[in-house]
């Protein structure tokens, strides 16, 4: 199996006009100052004023500033109670979040004690043969066989799936891996990354990922995760999903770990409370939407139809278009 690099594709001329002017504009210290105030606290009162007022600037240069960044695409209006308020748009996320960061406020996931690499199952220390020749350009063998037996461990103690540990943990691993690559700027494709997390990783966030992957295809990264993951991806969920064409091939429920947050550009959290870590330059999004599990049908179509209509209107601020029914 041929080793898959870590890069995307050239810039077109078009875009990469685009690109330039909006590194211009962030290249002003007052504007990137300015931005970072709008990703530090993205659903505060942010207007003009109150915007001078935090920086120490005139109202005037802050309106031309935010006129600037707003013509470029990187801040959007939202109508106020009194006044217009701003806010980044979903490509200024994307793109430039991380740049806009500070401290994070939370620490790092804890991690469990693992065993070593040579106490698995022998499929493991075959899947850590395949998963370094994969990463050698950027992981160390040592970084490789901790996150797999890291993952081994996490499935067993968390989501204790009742078959085909070895290949859940696997898989585990190398979306891990995948995630820390794009962490450390190893992936450079510019593709949005959404992750969703829910409880069990059984049903709303299993069913946010799987309408998600449907629509957008290789245009958006996305991950899920829980809390306190089930076994197994409810019945329900799968029924549901199959009745309008989307499969979950070969999905199942996660822990939530601490790189799959901080690789993601969107973090959409439904129903687990406080349990997701918080880094700065990330955008996070929390859909009150009920738990479908123990649900009768109808009702599991509500929340799946409830939740299409959140992800269209996500691809919507991340500007990606809805494919068309055929």
């Amino acid at each position: 199996m041929p080793i898959r690099p870590f890069h995307g594709v050239p810039l077109d001329a078009a875009t990469a006009i685009v690109r330039a002017e909006q590194v211009a504009l962030l290249a002003e210290p007052a504007r990137l100052r300015l931005m970072s105030v709008l990703a530090s606290d993205p659903d505060g009162t942010n207007t003009a004023p109150r915007l001078a007022s935090e920086l120490g600037f005139s109202v005037s240069d802050v309106s031309d500033h935010l006129a600037q960044l707003s013509a470029a695409g990187l801040i959007r209006t939202r109508p106020g109670a009194t006044a217009t308020e701003y806010a980044l748009s979903a490509e200024a996320w994307v793109r430039f979040g991380r740049l806009l960061a500070g401290k994070p406020t939370h620490e790092a996931l804890p991690s469990p004690d693992v065993p070593a690499i040579n106490d698995l199952p022998p499929a493991m220390r075959r899947t850590a043969d395949r998963l370094a020749s994969r990463h050698q350009a950027h992981f160390s063998r040592e970084t490789v066989e901790k996150y797999l037996a890291e993952s081994y461990e996490l499935l067993n103690l968390h989501a204790k799936p009742t078959k085909h540990l070895p290949s859940l943990a696997s898989q585990f691993a190398g979306d891990r891996l995948d995630a820390l690559a794009t962490v450390y700027g190893f992936d450079v494709t510019g593709t949005p990354e959404v992750l969703f997390v829910c409880v069990r990783n059984s049903g709303r966030s299993q069913l946010a990922a799987g309408i998600l992957r449907q629509l957008a295809g290789d245009r958006v990264t996305v991950r899920t995760a829980g809390s306190r993951p089930a076994s197994s991806i409810d019945d329900s969920i799968i029924d549901a999903l199959d009745e309008i064409g989307v499969a979950l091939v070969s999905e199942f429920p996660k822990p939530l770990t601490d790189e799959v947050v901080q690789a993601a550009d969107v973090v959409i959290t439904m129903g687990c409370g406080d349990a997701c870590p918080v880094y700065p330059g990330r955008r996070y999004l929390d859909w009150p939407i009920d738990d479908p599990f123990g649900k009768p049908a109808p009702e599991v179509r509500a929340v799946r139809d409830d939740i299409q209509r959140r992800v269209e209107a996500l691809m919507e601020t991340l500007g990606l278009e809805t494919p068309t029914p055929s």
